[in-house]
């Protein structure tokens, strides 16, 4: 109650003080330098476990049958013994879910749930990345400071989309991609004037990424060589190719899901079974351990016999083949990459596929490339289609052009590749959206009825809470009474329905005025007519908590003006009428016409 109290009087200092626009700019500066902080903690928190587990993994790739195991089975324990969560995937979905059915209000503990079990997923060498988890991390950050300032529901919409883009600018120390991907995944849409928050809260986020975190641990590369529009039609090439790894990708994870969901339910034995199969894939295929940019650093410097230090076995076995059997082992990495990634999140591990997408682009570019060279068609930059295939698959496994393009413009330092960039993630994105229009995102929340974007009145309608909508000033009467009972009941009440319910308070119909008007006054009919020998089955019935779109469908449909209400056990608990949701609607849409100006 104090605590409410200092609140309010530092909301009413500032109002005397400071315009509602400089104040949301020192918000979002705010939310910037936090989820930066927090982005940073998680980056080296992971970068210095994994350099632990590998330094002391004293017998060689063995330590690694084991790590991707521990790490899963921690999650799985944290995630729902300490946090009581179903489930650690999918937070741009969980983001989206609070945005749209709960009023842009993220829970506090979601600031760090999935800041640790990811720690412990990537940094024991689960094949997934950071950026999905620290995503979650950022919003929360952005609701719980505008809550904590009472800021309405536009301004803590767009302090979510500040904190998501102050990690994104913060991991890879790239502010505009921040910006971008804030806008492109997280938001319905913004105006000049939010734009600016944005921006302050990604380069503030990038600052502090900057000034704590060497260039070790951030994902950055120079390019050397100029862009050469000769090699446009293999770029074409490598755009569909983009294309359908992403398809590959997302259709793997969500056939793999729900294969796991449906024959392991238990949570413990699907990390432990998941585990183990992933660990198999890390132990003979090593690149593929945690998030995997290490591979990518590695193709993109010439260090390959890092990535396959048994070349010259090779080389032994089949001379002069080292080149055509390293590049079949990177398309046996790509591959195992999918599944391993796939494999991780299914089995309960806390992560995203932002970073897997990343490395599987990288890949694929980087094969695609030096197949051409090998068969000497051409001669490619082999390091340009890396970076090119990260953009394109990013693009197609998470549905943001923008975001893909921008972020390797700004990790390479420049705009040599922006041609081709833009080139490949169109293609890629025209491929996947072929096979399938949404996001996989966007696909769960429709599935779970949750996805509202762009359709302003049923954000509105959706919003509205049936429970607070419940009248209970209607009159009931006992299903085993008379007329009589009934005639008791009209005298006493202003309302002309009356619910009948048996002993127990369950609905068993209800009667109106309008049934019984020629008998109610009859004394003889009083004493004889009985009320189940009037009443009618309602025409419909509502449920305690029931959404609203779903009861509104439920009057048209009936051509009805009031329903009756049920908990889950059929006991009344009320009514509900379509002039009382049409008088909150429109009082809603009022007060969140004035929250979308400039929107």
């Amino acid at each position: 109650m104090a605590k409410h109290k200092i609140v309010e009087k530092l909301f009413n200092l500032r109002r005397l003080h400071l315009s509602d626009r400089n104040f949301i700019l020192i918000v979002s500066s705010m939310v910037g330098i936090a989820s930066g902080l927090a982005a940073v903690l998680l980056k080296l928190s992971v970068h210095h476990i994994h350099e632990y587990l590998t330094h002391y993994n004293f017998v060689e790739n063995w330590g690694l049958l084991l790590f991707p195991i521990i790490g899963l089975i921690i999650t799985t324990v944290i995630a729902k013994s300490l946090y009581k969560e179903s489930s650690v995937g999918h937070a741009i979905t969980d983001i989206l879910h609070d945005i749209f059915k709960n009023n842009s209000n993220i829970a506090k503990g979601k600031i760090y749930s999935r800041f640790v079990t990811s720690m412990f997923t990537v940094g024991f060498g689960g094949s997934v990345g950071l950026e999905s988890p620290i995503v979650l991390t950022g919003g929360a950050i952005g609701s719980n400071i505008a809550q904590s300032f009472l800021l309405d529901y536009k301004t803590k919409t767009l302090m979510i989309g500040c904190g998501t883009a102050g990690v994104i600018s913060a991991i890879f120390n790239a502010p505009i991609t921040g910006l971008i991907f804030s806008i492109e995944v997280i938001l319905t849409g913004v105006s000049v004037a939010n734009f600016v928050p944005l921006l302050i809260s990604s380069v503030s986020a990038a600052i502090v990424s900057s000034l704590i975190v060497g260039e070790e641990v951030l994902f950055s590369f120079k390019i050397l060589e100029d862009f050469q529009p000769q090699n446009i039609p293999f770029f074409i090439i490598l755009g569909v190719l983009a294309g359908f790894m992403s398809i590959y990708f997302n259709q793997t994870l969500h056939q793999m899901e729900h294969l796991m969901e449906e024959k392991i339910p238990n949570r413990y034995r699907r990390a432990l079974y998941g585990g183990i199969v992933l660990s198999i894939f890390i132990f003979v295929f090593p690149p593929i351990y945690g998030e995997g940019y290490e591979t990518i650093k590695a193709l993109l410097n010439g260090e390959e016999l890092q990535l396959l230090n048994r070349a010259e076995l090779f080389e032994t076995i089949i001379p002069n083949t080292k080149a055509w059997l390293f590049l079949a082992y990177i398309i046996m990495v790509l591959f195992a990459k999918v599944i391993a990634a796939s494999l991780t999140l299914s089995a309960g591990g806390s992560g995203g596929t932002f970073g897997p997408a990343l490395v599987i682009g990288g890949l694929t570019g980087f094969a695609f490339a030096r197949f051409i060279n090998l068969l000497g068609i051409a001669d490619l930059h082999e390091t340009h289609f890396i970076l090119v295939g990260m953009s394109g698959v990013l693009c197609g496994v998470v549905y943001a052009p923008l975001t893909a393009i921008f972020l390797i413009a700004e990790i390479t330092g420049g705009y040599t590749l922006f041609v081709p960039l833009m080139l490949v993630s169109a293609i890629a994105y025209t491929t996947v959206s072929v096979v399938d229009p949404d996001a996989p995102h966007v696909r769960a929340l429709k599935a779970r009825g949750d996805y509202l974007k762009g359709d302003r009145d049923m954000q509105v309608l959706d919003r509205l809470n049936i429970n607070k909508l419940i009248e209970t000033n209607f009159v009931t009467v006992p299903v085993k009474g008379y007329l009589s009972d009934l005639v008791s009941a009209i005298s006493i009440s202003q309302r002309s329905v009356f619910p009948v319910v048996d002993d127990e308070g369950k609905l068993k119909g209800v009667i109106t005025l309008d049934q019984v008007r020629e008998i109610m006054f009859d004394q003889e009919q009083q004493a004889k007519v009985k009320i189940a020998n009037v009443m009618n089955e309602p025409p419909s019935i509502v449920y305690y908590g029931e959404r609203m779109p779903t009861v509104m469908q439920k009057f048209e449909k009936e051509d009805a003006w009031n329903l009756p209400v049920v908990d889950e056990n059929k006991k009344y608990v009320g009514m509900v009428s379509k002039s009382r949701i049409f008088s909150v609607y429109r009082k809603q849409l009022q007060r969140l016409n004035k929250e979308w100006v400039g929107n």
